[in-house]
């Protein structure tokens, strides 16, 4: 994206430093990351060498106490060289705010320092084999002894689950509860604690570099102080915290947009056919005016968005209309743009094909763009 009206000089230089570091420890390392299967925990090393691990945590516990503007020029230049990223942006902007927002001040000084050096690499443990956007039917559960939460439960799809060493994990400390909602809570759990373990790493689509994961509890004892904010409360912390993980898939699924227009913009015009480039054919001027005519309405409502986000405000059906339209959007651009690319869209050495198989899963995760639909219907009054 161009430069947002909110970016001073400051932001300038720190998107300048950053898209210069990832060149160097990032691109070239890509695709054999894929391979792998891993993004190595060297390269979160050097993130948090360079400042670009949470900066937007205070001070006081190591941070730079940036705002969020800065977190989104990081969502946007890690999405600039692949979605298999997208780990990094959900240990800054999304796991990390659950933290500073509701954790107790030794918490903080516990986890946050830890976070900020990628000592601990965090997850969210929401997702069940049997529960996804239903979060109210989960069944791990958290049942308190003395001075203990004895878990016991599965988690599956969990982003960052093979590197991560500090999952939040949401749970039932009270099943019973009705409604159901009003049982869930939010508690850490550390890598090496007993009764928890890791399964497989799940083999997906697209992603490849990304780590994901399911997690296993069994009769795992975490102490009560491992609770964040009150019992009972924890659905409401995540409805609050929603809206920021929410509008990062937004952004990236925009920077996606952008990036597949631009290297399909290059292809048409170098590529010919029947004698002349396949730029000149119209058919490939309308679809590529099309696409930059979707990518230019994205950029105005998400960046008025990202504006009213970082002021404060309560944006949640723009942020559903936001994350829903700019992935299926992109999921579009991304058919478009691997079909003006002939059969050699088809062909893994294209940064194309790996863009269409790592864009559908956004329209999933975050709550499916279905659910999406249901949030802004009842916003609308429905």
């Amino acid at each position: 994206m161009g430069k947002y009206r909110f970016e001073t000089e400051e932001h300038v230089i720190f998107r300048k430093s950053l898209r210069n570091f990832l060149q160097k420890e990032a691109a070239p390392n890509y695709d054999s990351w894929e391979q792998d299967r891993l993004i190595p925990k060297d390269f979160w090393r050097k993130l948090g060498e360079m400042g670009y691990l949470c900066p937007q945590v205070e001070e006081d516990y190591g941070g730079l106490g940036l705002d969020f503007s800065f977190g989104v020029i990081i969502s946007e230049e890690l999405e600039r060289i692949g979605s298999s990223l997208v780990g990094v942006g959900l240990h800054n902007d999304i796991v990390v705010p659950y933290i500073e927002a509701f954790g107790s001040q030794e918490q903080k000084k516990r986890w946050l320092p830890g976070c900020i050096t990628s000592d601990f690499i965090t997850g969210i443990a929401m997702t069940e084999p049997g529960a996804g956007s239903d979060l109210a039917n989960i069944q791990t559960t958290a049942i308190r002894d003395d001075d203990h939460y004895v878990l016991n439960g599965q988690k599956t799809f969990i982003t960052n689950g093979i590197n991560g060493n500090l999952f939040l994990v949401v749970v039932k400390t009270n099943p019973k509860a009705e409604p159901r909602h009003q049982g869930i809570s939010l508690v850490m759990v550390e890598e090496g604690t007993p009764g928890f373990s890791k399964g497989r790493k799940l083999d997906k689509v697209g992603l490849h570099a990304q780590d994901t994961a399911e997690l296993y509890f069994e009769d795992c004892r975490i102490p009560i102080s491992n609770l964040i904010g009150e019992e009972g409360k924890g659905f409401g912390y995540l409805m609050e915290k929603l809206q920021q993980e929410r509008l990062v898939v937004a952004i990236s699924a925009q920077i996606a947009s952008e990036d597949m227009l631009e290297m399909t913009m290059e292809y048409v015009k170098s590529r010919k056919a029947f004698g002349k480039s396949i730029s000149s054919f119209q058919n490939t001027q309308f679809k590529i005016a099309e696409i930059a005519t979707k990518i230019e309405l994205g950029k105005s409502f998400l960046e008025s968005l990202i504006e009213d986000h970082i002021a404060g405000k309560e944006v949640v059906t723009k942020v559903s209309m936001a994350k829903y339209w700019l992935t299926e959007t992109a999921r579009e651009i991304s058919i478009d743009c691997m079909q003006l690319h002939g059969g050699y869209g088809y062909m893994e050495e294209y940064k194309i094909a790996r863009r269409y198989r790592d864009i559908p899963v956004a329209s999933i995760y975050a709550g499916t763009n279905e659910i999406m639909k249901v949030i802004i219907s009842k916003n609308l009054g429905l």
